[in-house]
């Protein structure tokens, strides 16, 4: 019964979601006067002419490319109790997150923007339902690896993780079915609360299982090693994998091995400044941009983003295959905000997009502007031309700019889930494989300014033990896939694997 039900409602939902994915550029433009209008006698809306604005040209005018930096003096001033700042009123919470340049951030979530959080998600699971017709699982119970759901009040507003305010606004329909129990999710330290969650959900009938792929990695190999089966084994029911926050591919064949089976998986893009899109197709990686949300997006070319006056495009103006910056403005109270991250469109009718990596997130010590998307799609590759086919946990990659001897290279370092039988024609398919995708990396490794790249190998849970080293176990904190320092390089020295 519930099955059907899910089925019916997801049917609803499709149909009604037709109305912006078949006319994007209206339901933008819709979400772009909403913003103006709603925000015109906010602080920053004044400050910034909101009143004046008639186009995209005047806002982009208006409002400047903005960092958490930037808009940090209005948030200070919410975070006392001054109210119509940003947005009208005071935000209903602060999701607070760590940055790579800002420390610790305070995102504003408000009453219009908390429904568009939760909406996101539900769709997406109705998507999947409407597209393959499977519903069963919904008849099981689900997991969701998340912070804890514990939030202090200042000034009127409560601050925690967004996972932890999520866990506030579960629908009651889905509160039986749900784990682990509220107890359990208010563990904070992540290996107790692992533990706490194998054993609640050990004689479970485990269906959906949800989190970032690195800390689901965790809960999958601690169930494994107590139970000697394999996940899919220990639960025969589990059928659907939700999962956001990194790129799921490097991971695919280490989860393989642990499930033991192939399960289906629903990608999604969140954060705690909005939920802007999730994968709409099954068994293609694009995801669909979500333009019911209200947000108003802009993009730059990420290799012009740090001129003094970078052009922005509208949704209207983007072209496929082109590596952007994400602008937002939204409901919350962010307006021309830098997210960090850089997108790359594949399809504009409808729109869906590829998540290639963070802005602040490269290798370019000398000007090759290696970037996330290609050391993982390199590292794909060369793994598929392995015949022992090796299994990666974890990897980053650093430059070596002074090494004891011999040119400079980049340092691959790799978590082995299984040793490939040769590290040096591992070593040799990633470089060809990065050189395919990146001409100034081809042309330093031809020019001899650059050798080829070397594979550092990182001991079993090397990558876990320097995430708790450093205080970032769980929640959702990831490692970098790309550096432009060694910072990360140096502190995993620690972890090496003995050869």
């Amino acid at each position: 019964m519930k099955a059907l039900a899910a089925k019916l409602f997801a049917a609803w939902v499709h149909k009604k979601n037709q109305k912006w994915i078949q006319n994007p550029l209206v339901a933008q433009e819709k979400t772009f006067r909403y913003l103006l209008q709603k925000a015109q006698n906010t602080q920053f809306g004044k400050d910034h002419h909101f009143d004046r604005i008639e186009s995209y040209k005047d806002f982009a005018q208006s409002v400047p490319i903005a960092d958490y930096e930037a808009l940090r003096p209005y948030i200070e001033q919410v975070k006392d109790g001054k109210k119509d700042v940003l947005w009208p009123g005071l935000p209903l919470y602060f999701a607070k997150t760590s940055g790579t340049t800002s420390g610790v951030k305070y995102i504003p979530i408000t009453k219009e923007s908390m429904p568009t959080h939760i909406r996101a998600a539900r769709d997406a699971l109705l998507n999947y339902i409407h597209q393959t017709q499977k519903a069963d699982f919904v008849n099981g119970k689900q997991i969701f690896l998340q912070g804890s759901p514990i939030l202090k009040k200042e000034n009127g507003i409560a601050i925690g993780r967004l996972s932890g305010i999520v866990a506030h606004y579960v629908p009651s329909y889905l509160q039986q079915n749900r784990m682990p129990s509220w107890e359990t999710n208010c563990i904070e330290d992540w290996e107790t609360k692992v533990q706490a969650i194998i054993a609640e959900t050990l004689n479970e009938k485990m269906t959906l299982i949800a989190g970032i792929p690195s800390w689901v990695q965790m809960y999958f190999e601690q169930l494994v090693q107590q139970t000697g089966h394999a996940v899919g084994t220990q639960f025969p029911k589990f059928s659907l994998f939700v999962y956001g926050g990194v790129n799921f591919e490097p991971y695919r064949p280490v989860f393989k091995k642990l499930m033991g089976k192939t399960v289906d998986s629903v990608e999604l893009f969140p954060a705690s400044e909005g939920f802007f899109a999730y994968q709409d197709q099954q068994g293609k990686p694009d995801l669909l941009l979500l333009l019911n949300n209200d947000i108003f997006y802009e993009f730059v070319e990420a290799k012009a983003f740090e001129d003094e006056a970078p052009k922005r495009y509208t949704l209207a103006e983007v072209k496929t295959n082109v590596n952007y910056v994400m602008l937002i403005s939204t409901s919350a109270g962010l307006w021309g905000y830098n997210l960090g991250d850089t997108v790359i469109f594949t399809s504009l009718a409808p729109y869906r997009l590829r998540v290639t990596g963070r802005l602040s997130h490269f290798i370019s010590a000398f000007g090759e502007h290696v970037i996330g998307s290609e050391v993982e799609q390199s590292l794909e590759e060369a793994l598929k031309k392995c015949v022992e086919k090796p299994l990666v946990s974890e990897f980053t990659v650093a430059p070596q700019i002074s090494p004891k001897e011999g040119l400079p290279y980049h340092e691959w370092f790799i978590e082995f889930e299984k040793q490939p039988a040769d590290l040096a024609t591992l070593a040799a398919h990633i470089d060809a494989a990065m050189q395919e995708k990146n001409i100034y990396y081809k042309d330093l490794i031809t020019g001899k300014v650059l050798r080829p790249l070397v594979i550092t190998p990182i001991a079993k849970e090397g990558f876990r033990n320097y995430m708790k080293s450093v205080g970032k176990l769980g929640g959702q904190n990831k490692v970098p896939r790309v550096s432009n320092d060694r910072k990360i390089a140096i502190a995993l020295t620690e972890f090496e694997a003995a050869i």
